[in-house]
């Protein structure tokens, strides 16, 4: 069975290009640190009757995408491990600090998943 880490987080819209430049550099980090798969999406059909929308739950603004993602890993240990090496690798910082996202950790959900399912 896998495990996932799931996010999702709000981004200026006009940031888009930069994020994804952050993004797949990103990729190539935590896939060099042990995650399996490395996957983001952006918000498109972000409405459905009578649930709570992701726009609502992360209350974005007009100008807004909603970026959800995951990272899968073999284990939640792998996951761990992972996580411990990318918080330390100074790439992280230097890639933060040198491309421009108008990213705000604060404004994220996150966790992490065991598989339920998997068909």
């Amino acid at each position: 069975m896998q495990y996932i880490d799931g996010f999702a987080f709000p981004i200026a819209s006009h940031c888009l290009d930069n994020y994804r430049q952050l993004a797949a550099e990103v990729a190539l980090i935590w896939k060099e640190h042990g995650a399996l798969h490395y996957c983001e999406f952006t918000g498109d059909d972000m409405l459905l009757a009578g649930t709570r929308s992701f726009t609502d739950a992360l209350e974005v603004n007009e100008d807004e995408t909603v970026i959800f993602g995951w990272v899968a890993f073999a284990s939640r240990e792998d996951r761990d491990r992972a996580n411990a090496k990318v918080a330390t690798d100074s790439r992280m910082a230097s890639l933060m600090a040198s491309i421009e996202t108008g990213f705000d950790a604060s404004r994220m959900v996150y966790g992490g998943f065991h598989a339920f399912t998997d068909r």
